[in-house]
């Protein structure tokens, strides 16, 4: 059974960067944890993690609850940007 933190790391409307967090750990694991053959990973998960950090701020500042926007909402979000 995964504890409280893990199962919420596993949920999309908690975690924006879920997919980029399975890419990283998945290159680890095929990559035999050569850290060097990952780079593009890290740097799409931390680009990931500082942009939706940024709208979480924003959003806090704001009043506009929750915080993180549901996968739903993310999405919608990111379709406009494009």
């Amino acid at each position: 059974r995964m504890s409280r933190h893990a199962q919420q790391l596993r949920d999309q409307d908690i975690n924006p960067c879920l997919a980029e967090t399975d890419a990283s750990r998945k290159c680890m694991d095929d990559n035999n944890y050569d850290k060097d053959m990952c780079t593009a990973y890290f740097l799409k998960y931390r680009n990931c993690r500082r942009f939706w950090h940024n709208i979480m701020i924003q959003r806090r500042r704001d009043g506009v609850k929750p915080e993180m926007p549901t996968a739903e909402e993310r999405k919608k979000m990111l379709e406009s940007m494009e």
